[in-house]
């Protein structure tokens, strides 16, 4: 059970939050993002993913007659929209999302990345790891920003969380594995937690989930038999790491 000082209440951080993310690795902040800020980046989310927002490598052409559905379910991520979208460019800014970051990380903040999440029905999910392994700052400074486009659950391959394991600032090492719950070839191993320690982080559309760079954490599968767990995910640091 996600415990109440990981929850932001209306936007606003308090002392407590900030010992909790400090303590356990992680925050909520529910409602961060409208119902219209939501639906515009949903709407965006299926632009690019039918090239309307220029080509993409790895893009599949898209047939006329594709439903939005038969476009999305191709895929699981892009990096980097922001490159090619002025609103999920916007959004690295959102002026919510940087009250909170600027209180968790410093005063300055800048952000080192941008991926957009389509898992649909039936797609893996990505095995136990700490971000840190891969935009590599070692001030322990890099957070993320997981904005939930749609109602993530156990059910659709909401985000697990193991409270505390960023605490120590190590770096834990990385096998190849070939489970086929997940997506990704490798995993984080040797570390002093199991399952049994995890949280599932369910949060609604609109929420927003920040964790460390050094938090482990892992998704399963969306078994559910229909909807996407969408979701944006931007990597934030100090400017002076």
């Amino acid at each position: 059970m996600i415990k109440e000082n990981a929850y932001i209440k209306n936007g606003s951080i308090s002392p407590e939050n900030i010992l909790f993310y400090k303590e356990f690795g992680y925050l909520v902040a529910p409602a961060l993002l409208s119902i219209a800020e939501v639906d515009e980046l949903k709407k965006e989310t299926t632009a690019i993913f039918r090239g309307e927002r220029g080509n993409v490598e790895g893009m599949l052409a898209v047939q006329a007659n594709e439903s939005d559905a038969d476009v999305l379910k191709k895929y699981v991520a892009i990096h980097f929209p922001h490159k090619i979208s002025s609103v999920i460019h916007a959004c690295l800014s959102h002026p919510k999302i940087v009250n909170v970051l600027t209180n968790i990380i410093s005063p300055n903040v800048k952000c080192m990345q941008s991926m957009l999440f389509v898992k649909g029905p039936g797609k893996a999910g990505q095995a136990w790891h700490q971000d840190e392994h891969f935009i590599p700052t070692r001030d322990r400074s890099l957070t993320g920003v997981w904005i939930a486009l749609a109602d993530a659950t156990v059910e659709n391959g909401c985000l697990w969380v193991l409270p505390g394991s960023h605490a120590r600032g190590v770096l834990y090492p990385n096998r190849e594995q070939s489970d086929p719950r997940f997506d990704c070839t490798e995993e984080a191993y040797d570390f002093p937690y199991t399952d049994a320690d995890a949280v599932p982080v369910e949060i609604p559309a609109g929420s927003v989930l920040l964790f460390n760079g050094y938090l482990l954490h892992r998704s399963l599968r969306n078994s559910g038999k229909r909807g996407y767990r969408r979701a944006l995910v931007n990597h934030y640091m100090s400017a002076e790491s």
